[in-house]
């Protein structure tokens, strides 16, 4: 019975033992996402990602039922073309840019100029910030991926602070780094031009930039643009706003400024929301949006054809999963111990939330009318390929997290 004993002990430690190697082997498995592969991806902003470009797919597929410039197929390239650069930028290590703030910043005035270069500039609509490829015709607005670009020229540059910008002379120089690429982005699209003010601001403040500075700061922009609209309206004076951007912003005071253009566009968004009910219409039965009432339905105005044909119970969904993907985004950033990832995802949050107000308040009458897309959701392989980068940058971070800097 001893030997037995023995044999029964022994026996059981080496079980013990063989059990403790094979946890150690799973257990390293799972660490390595051998027997997890969805542990490469971050769920809480992939998933409400992905619904927003289903809800995309079928919003622009039913303008194309009734609106001919919303050409479905090149919707769909849009989102093929961004599903791969986002498994790209995956794929790619994004913490490699920090430190490159001056080849991010030139690669920022590149885009912003191309529209200028003879041979690759090109108008549509009586918009200057195109550009076609000479031979394949391909065309793209530069403006998009400079939203991007500037995002981690931005993080870049403030990470060099590590989340405390002491000196007002480097809050200057940080402004004045963001200050160059947007002033040559405003001259031929203002609307990207507020979206990347706006995520750059929120990549600095995040920074740790003192309210001292901000506040004023603040002050300066909201003069600065009352003297833009005061010089356009007066005789005499330059025109520094194109007509139809001051009939935008005029319009958001008094629809009667421009009854035929601007105003008319924003009364018809707000019958479009309205007539919308609580369930909506139905797919492909939004009559006033969706029958050349509302001019650019499928892109600056494309949350009033959803509205109309989901009401307000699917506004809420969208409006939801929009905020799901920015504060899973934000919950991210406040995880992050490397500075530079924390503030590209602050500026993917920025970005996100302000193109989401402007371009779903413009339609309500509650912001100026700008030529911002709603993300995922509007019309525009530029716009789309933009969105579904971001999503992989923010997924790029994710699976980057534990690696050593």
């Amino acid at each position: 019975m001893a030997n037995d004993m023995i044999e029964r002990g022994a026996g059981g430690g080496f079980l013990a033992g063989l059990a403790q190697k094979v946890a150690g082997r799973e257990a390293s498995k799972r660490v390595s996402g051998k027997t997890r592969p969805l542990s490469n991806f971050y769920l809480s902003q992939l998933i409400p990602a992905m619904l927003l470009v289903i809800i995309g797919v079928v919003t622009v597929w039913s303008a194309s039922l009734t609106i001919a410039e919303a050409r479905f197929s090149s919707h769909l390239i849009g989102i093929a073309l961004g599903t791969v650069c986002a498994v790209l930028i995956w794929r790619y290590d994004t913490r490699a840019l920090s430190g490159m703030t001056k080849v991010l910043l030139i690669a920022a005035c590149v885009l912003m100029i191309m529209p200028y270069l003879p041979g690759l500039g090109y108008e549509a609509k009586g918009m200057t910030g195109w550009v076609q490829i000479p031979i394949i015709g391909f065309r793209f607005q530069p403006s998009e991926p400079s939203k991007l670009v500037v995002i981690f020229l931005m993080a870049s540059a403030c990470a060099q602070h590590n989340g405390k910008i002491e000196t007002f002379a480097d809050y200057c120089k940080l402004c004045g780094t963001l200050l160059l690429p947007l002033g040559l982005l405003v001259v031929t699209d203002l609307g990207t031009g507020l979206v990347v003010l706006f995520a750059g601001a929120t990549i600095i403040i995040c920074s740790g930039a003192p309210a001292k500075w901000v506040l004023p700061t603040i002050g300066l922009i909201v003069g600065a643009v009352a003297l833009v609209i005061w010089s356009s309206m007066t005789d005499g004076m330059p025109d520094i706003l194109k007509d139809y951007q001051l009939k935008r912003l005029l319009v958001f005071i008094d629809e009667s400024v421009d009854p035929t253009g601007s105003g008319y566009n924003l009364a018809q968004a707000k019958i479009a929301v309205g007539s919308g009910g609580l369930l909506g219409k139905g797919i492909g039965n939004a009559s006033q949006a969706g029958s050349g009432f509302l001019p650019e339905a499928h892109t600056d105005f494309v949350f009033a054809l959803f509205a109309e044909q989901f009401g307000f119970v699917g506004s809420v969904v969208l409006l939801i999963l929009f905020v799901w993907m920015i504060l899973a985004t934000l919950l991210l950033a406040v995880k992050m111990d490397n500075v530079f990832c924390k503030l590209v995802l602050v500026g993917c949050c920025g970005m996100w939330t302000f193109q989401v107000l402007e371009n779903i308040g413009m339609c309500i009458g509650v912001m100026p009318i700008t030529g911002i897309p709603l993300p995922f959701i509007s019309f525009g392989s530029s716009s789309m390929v933009t969105q579904l980068t971001a999503v992989g940058i923010v997924q790029s971070i994710w699976r980057h997290r534990q690696k050593a800097a």
